[in-house]
C-alpha cells in the first residue's frame, strides 16, 4: 500500500506502532480460522491489516512474532491479576491459568487447532520455570514443575479443554504435585 499525505497517520510514531501491531495482530487472527500459519504469506497478512511491508517488519521479525508477543499481553494481565506468583500454593497457580485459558478459550483452541500451542512454553517457564541463580535442587524442581504444567496444558488443549480449571487443579492435587 503506498503511503500518501492523505493516508499517513499524523499520529505519534507511538500511536502508529500501537495501529500497526493491532491490525496486524487482528488480521492474523482472522486469517488463521482459515489456514495454517504456514499458508499465510507476510504481503497476505499486510494487505489484510492494511499497513506497509516495511510496517510489519518494524514491529516483527515473523509471523509468529505477533502470536507471541499477543499471548505476552494476555499473560501479562492474568500477571497483573495474581500478583506475586511465588509462594502461592501450586493448587491456586494452576486454577488461575486454566481459569485464563477458559476465559480466553477461543484464542487458544485457534492456538491449538493450528498446532501452535507450542508458543506457551516460553511463558510457562517464564511463570514458574527456573532461573540462572537458583541453586540446583530448587532449579530442577521448578523445570519439573513448569514442564509437567507445559504438557498439561498441551494435552487439556488436545483433548478439547473438556476439564474445568477447578478440576485440573485437583488432579494436579491428587497427583502430589
Amino acid at each position: 500500500m503506498k503511503q500518501t499525505r492523505k493516508t499517513v497517520s499524523p499520529m505519534s510514531n507511538e500511536g502508529r506502532n500501537a495501529y500497526v501491531i493491532e491490525h496486524l495482530t487482528d488480521a492474523l487472527l482472522t486469517l488463521l480460522q482459515s489456514k495454517p500459519l504456514c499458508d499465510i504469506s507476510v504481503s497476505e497478512l499486510c494487505d489484510s491489516a492494511e499497513v506497509g511491508r516495511a510496517s510489519f517488519y518494524r514491529n516483527y521479525e515473523n509471523k509468529e512474532a505477533i502470536l507471541r508477543m499477543y499471548i505476552r499481553k494476555l499473560f501479562g494481565g492474568w500477571i497483573d491479576e495474581n500478583g506475586q506468583i511465588d509462594g502461592k500454593p501450586l493448587s491456586d497457580l494452576i486454577r488461575s491459568l486454566f481459569t485464563h485459558f477458559e476465559r480466553h478459550r477461543d484464542f487458544y483452541e485457534l492456538l491449538n487447532q493450528r498446532n501452535l500451542i507450542y508458543l506457551l512454553k516460553d511463558v510457562i517457564i517464564g511463570i514458574c520455570g527456573p532461573t540462572p541463580e537458583q541453586e540446583k535442587a530448587e532449579a530442577y524442581t521448578k523445570a519439573f514443575v513448569a514442564y509437567t504444567l507445559y504438557g498439561w496444558i498441551e494435552l487439556w488443549f488436545q483433548r478439547g479443554m473438556k476439564e474445568s480449571a477447578e478440576e485440573i487443579a485437583n488432579l494436579f492435587h491428587i497427583q502430589g504435585l
